[in-house]
């Protein structure tokens, strides 16, 4: 015959709290701890919750990735958009993958040289090509530059098609400052 072990119910004890004040802080800075913990076990694996204000954030790297992004996205939506069937490259993703080992790669190849640089106004600063290895802020960066650049997804600008409806079919003439103006108010 078997015989049935029966654990004693588990009761737990209630906390003692000597003030509301106390249990307001608490609860302040339990609710702050649990914002800032996402609940997707990868994104709690791989993102720091916490902020390192020592990181480079406006590099040389930044710039040169974050702009040819921004560039390459434009140039290809605009170029694809004149066919019947139109392409949209609106995948960010591919240059966040694409640029994480570029930015690696600078880091490790540029020069740590610093300069000392003065802007009238702001006195003297230092300047460097390569301020320490490739970090998150960087990269975040960087994928925002390519975000502007691919239209937030729409493709190109529409005031372009204003632009080329003027030359091919008024065969009329507008200047370059003209139709920048157009299709940077359009946007903005």
């Amino acid at each position: 015959m078997e015989t049935l072990e029966v654990e004693a119910p588990v009761t737990h004890p209630t906390p003692t709290v000597s003030s509301n004040r106390e249990v307001d802080e608490n609860a302040a800075t339990a609710t702050e701890d649990d914002d800032e913990i996402s609940p997707i076990e990868e994104v709690r694996l791989t993102v720091p919750v916490t902020d390192d204000p020592n990181l480079p954030v406006w590099t040389f790297r930044v710039w040169v990735l974050g702009l040819f992004s921004c560039v390459l996205l434009s140039f290809l939506n605009q170029f694809f958009s004149y066919r019947r069937k139109s392409l949209i490259f609106n995948s960010e993703i591919t240059v966040i993958v694409a640029t994480l080992p570029i930015g690696q790669f600078m880091a490790d190849v540029l020069p740590t040289t610093k300069w000392a640089l003065r802007f009238p106004g702001f006195g003297s600063r230092e300047f460097s090509l390569n301020p320490g290895p490739f970090n998150i802020k960087e990269h975040v960066l960087i994928s925002i530059f390519a975000n502007a650049g691919s239209s937030f997804g729409n493709g190109p600008a529409y005031a372009v098609l204003i632009v080329d409806i003027i030359l091919a079919f008024y065969r009329r003439k507008i200047s370059f400052l003209a139709g920048w103006l157009l299709i940077i108010t359009t946007k903005v």
